[in-house]
């Protein structure tokens, strides 16, 4: 063997044995526990913030991340929360976590480490790891925005229609119907593949949004879930988790709808985890770190390089106290692509899904709506802004019909849109949003319904 082929098989030993899973044997002891975090010494030097750690705990083996470093010390976080270490355990780098999605993994339910939950025995691998902490593509090298996209739901198919690799957020407060609206975007059928990030959720409600408001979608969706029970940092790493399963098959060239739900439940993690690695508060107890993992998660979604699919996201905020300017929702609102504000008041009167068409927006609607709609959409929001600015008035009788024209328009055909909008989860798809709608309003003004959808210019 030649000098130059001795040094490169050299070479080629180091970079093995330095990786974190290679053979040489680095651990660290651990010296102080308390919940939700533990002190390992020894390991320093050898591990960086985000990678993995393994111990022992009974027959098993778990996982902690490393989470702050000193230069004797660092501090980790368990990903399990029931498995805490001992003082005096040994502790194992592991390095970072990586994932190997495959399309044998569609149809099935996973938890945030990418394990099967569901029953069903071991899922496939694929044939390409990635770590669950990956980059965004260049900025220069990304697919413009100009394919739009039909969801069936009416409210946004007019109001706020959203394109291929759209950002788009659902703003509102508890129990105003965030995850039914969720549900209905689910069910959209102009994607190729659906990945859902269940954060936080209610353990009962999981089995029946797979089963129920999935169904027949569920042969080409990918389910991540972390129930509100489990740890803090699977319930950081279940959105991450689902972004790189995302990632993966929009590398393929496929079409994919992410959902999240809900993106406060992933900041509330954050925020759990920062406390632990003595991060100081900066905004109603969320630290910096939050701030800048949001940005660093949501910008991984959208349109790919040339060649590649689209990620269309569609992520779920709650507004604390239904506060629209939460740190997280306002910090989230400068990051999207629109957003959807769901109006408590529109809840309690038993109009669903409930959303302000006068508050929420999509800053692509313009490549979305075709020839007039856009006249006709700003005509609509007139009425309606008309109908509510005099909603006082006229429920103490001091308006007159007859005073004012475009009053009089709005007060008739305000109630028309409203009824059109109303939709369910069990109802079917809209096929054409502006066609019902147009319907609805001749029909009201006594015009009679065109013989055909197809007779409505849309060019």
């Amino acid at each position: 063997m030649s000098g130059r082929q001795g040094l490169a098989r050299l070479a080629e030993n180091i970079r093995e044995f330095a990786k974190p899973e290679g053979g040489c044997d680095i651990s660290g002891t651990v010296t102080s526990v308390a919940p939700g975090r533990c002190v390992i010494a020894g390991l320093s030097r050898h591990v960086r913030i985000g990678e993995l750690l393994a111990f022992r705990h009974g027959d098993a083996v778990k996982l902690a991340e490393v989470v702050n470093l000193g230069p004797d010390e660092l501090v980790a976080c368990p990903v399990d929360g029931a498995a805490q270490a001992a003082i005096g355990e040994r502790v194992w780098r592991r390095g970072a976590f990586r994932i190997s999605p495959d399309k044998g993994w569609c149809g099935r339910t996973i938890n945030s480490l990418g394990e099967p939950v569901d029953g069903l025995g071991p899922l496939p691998q694929g044939l390409v790891s990635r770590a669950v902490t990956g980059a965004p593509p260049a900025s220069m090298l990304r697919q413009r925005i100009d394919t739009p996209l039909r969801t069936g739901i009416r409210v946004v198919d007019v109001f706020t229609p959203i394109c291929q690799g759209q950002r788009l957020g659902v703003f509102a407060g508890s129990g105003v119907g965030k995850s039914t609206l969720l549900s209905m975007f689910a069910k959209a059928a102009d994607f190729d593949r659906a990945v859902v990030a269940l954060v936080g959720e209610r353990g009962r409600e999981v089995r029946e949004f797979i089963e129920d408001t999935l169904g027949p979608n569920m042969a080409k969706t990918v389910a991540v879930v972390a129930t509100s029970d489990e740890s803090p940092m699977q319930r950081k790493l279940a959105p991450l988790t689902a972004m790189a399963v995302a990632e993966h098959f929009r590398d393929a060239g496929e079409n994919v709808l992410l959902i999240v739900d809900g993106l406060t439940r992933f900041a509330h993690a954050l925020r759990e985890i920062g406390m632990a690695a003595g991060e100081p508060p900066v905004a109603r107890g969320y630290p910096a770190s939050v701030f800048t993992a949001l940005p660093g998660l949501l910008e991984r979604a959208g349109p790919g390089p040339e060649g590649a699919g689209a990620i269309t996201a569609i992520v779920s905020i709650l507004v604390d106290g239904d506060n629209h300017n939460d740190p997280v929702a306002d910090s989230a609102r400068g990051i999207l692509d629109g957003h959807l504000v769901l109006d408590r008041a529109l809840a309690d009167e038993g109009r669903y899904p409930p959303v302000n068409p006068l508050t929420s927006i999509s800053r692509l609607a313009r490549k979305a709506w075709r020839g007039d709609e856009e006249k006709l959409v700003m005509r609509l929001k007139a009425l309606i802004h008309r109908y509510e600015e005099t909603r006082d008035l006229r429920l103490i009788g001091g308006y007159r019909a007859g005073s004012d024209a475009e009053l009089d328009m709005a007060i008739k055909q305000a109630p028309v849109i409203y009824e059109v909008l109303r939709q369910t989860p069990e109802q079917q798809p809209s096929a054409d949003a502006f066609a019902e709608l147009a319907e609805a309003m001749k029909a009201a003004a006594g015009i009679p319904a065109a013989s055909s959808a197809k007779e409505r210019t849309r060019q």
